[in-house]
């Protein structure tokens, strides 16, 4: 388990993490989330030990990042990992080797030639995506007790991305490790989080489990006989509205019954209920916040 209390963190005088507090439950894939320059980054190498942060602390089953023992059971794949101008997929391997031992080097070559990397041509002549390939093999190869991934996604083609989720679930599955993995994309996450973290103001504002923030909010799609206006819908806690035609998709924050009572007084011609996803909900608490709300 993942213990962060208190954690603060800046450069200079830019204040970039304060007063962070989460805990991350054993075998659970969680998903961190926040706008550009929120603190994802930074958080990741504050809790990995890269960084130390200036107030705080961070524990691993109870003992510090810090320590040497600790520091071979976590794996941090950062955004933008560094490697030589003559760094190749070998040379990588037997680098991180050192550091872990247990490091499968079979498994290694396996995913490098399922990605179909050359092993002795340098990175800096692979794409952003291959390189990402590259250092993702490397990190299933270590297959650590707690994986740390900063934007993981980022240039991987669309089948590398299914090929990578099901890698990461059988690592939880079979190793029962713990990962957090921060993403742009909210619904790349969706599908095999288990819980969420969203970074705002320098702090955790929400956090949760996925299934459960899916359900903070109500969507329905409508059909009018005459083209609606926005006007119509200002009682409601309205999150998302978008307009098409006749055809109004409403995301709304409210008691389902309340909700549907007021919504048949507009008299429509249907009312269908959908279900919200991930994405909806979060930019929900996004509107929330902007508006001077609280999120859940």
């Amino acid at each position: 388990m993942i213990e962060i209390e208190g954690l603060c963190h800046s450069f200079g005088k830019n204040k970039v993490l304060e007063d962070v507090n989460l805990t991350v439950k054993d075998s659970c894939v969680l998903g961190l989330i926040g706008i550009n320059g929120a603190g994802k980054s930074t958080l990741l190498r504050a809790i990995s030990g890269v960084y130390k942060p200036y107030k705080g602390s961070v524990k691993y089953d109870g003992k510090s990042p810090l320590s040497e023992k600790t520091r071979q059971d976590i794996f941090l794949l950062p955004d933008d990992p560094y490697f030589g101008m003559q760094t190749s997929c070998m040379s990588l391997m037997k680098l991180y080797k050192v550091f872990y031992p247990s490091l499968d080097v079979k498994a290694y070559k396996e995913m490098i030639g399922g990605f179909k990397l050359n092993p002795r041509k340098p990175l800096r002549s692979f794409s952003k995506g291959m390189r990402r390939q590259a250092f993702v093999a490397l990190a299933f190869a270590v297959a650590p007790k707690y994986l740390l991934l900063d934007e993981a996604f980022d240039g991987l083609d669309p089948y590398a991305r299914i090929k990578f989720k099901e890698r990461l679930l059988q690592l939880v599955r079979e190793k029962g490790s713990t990962v957090i993995i921060s993403s742009h994309s909210l619904k790349e996450l969706e599908d095999f989080c288990d819980e969420y973290a969203m970074i705002d103001e320098h702090k955790v504002v929400s956090s949760g489990k996925m299934l459960e923030k899916t359900m903070d909010y109500l969507k329905y799609q409508l059909a009018f006989n005459e083209i609606p206006s926005e006007s119509m819908f200002k009682e409601f806690k309205v999150r998302s509205l978008k307009i098409t035609g006749r055809v109004v998709t409403l995301v709304v924050e409210g008691d389902k019954e309340e909700v549907e009572t007021g919504l048949q007084a507009l008299d429509p011609l249907i009312v269908d209920k959908l279900d919200v996803n991930f994405e909806e909900a979060i930019i929900g608490d996004i509107d929330n916040r902007l508006r001077g709300g609280d999120t859940k």
